[in-house]
């Protein structure tokens, strides 16, 4: 849910942010994030203190594929 909730927003995010909207805590959420850059799905770009992460073209499109597989579902 995390690659969808950053498909849906496509400006780069925080891991703090995106927890809340998958509704998971920050440690979970960096810990999958992490497991997602290894991936190569994510990336994430340091400004100053804070780092923000953003989906590479991979990501993107196993996003939009799991975006399809909810609509089917529906």
């Amino acid at each position: 849910m995390i690659l969808v909730a950053l498909r849906k927003n496509q400006k780069n995010r925080y891991g703090s942010v995106l927890a809340k909207e998958v509704d998971c805590t920050y440690s979970h959420a960096v810990k999958i994030l992490q497991e997602m850059e290894k991936a190569k799905l994510v990336t994430f770009e340091k400004h100053g203190r804070i780092k923000t992460i953003a989906l590479t073209n991979e990501g993107n499109k196993i996003a939009e594929y799991i975006e399809k597989i909810e609509e089917a579902l529906k």
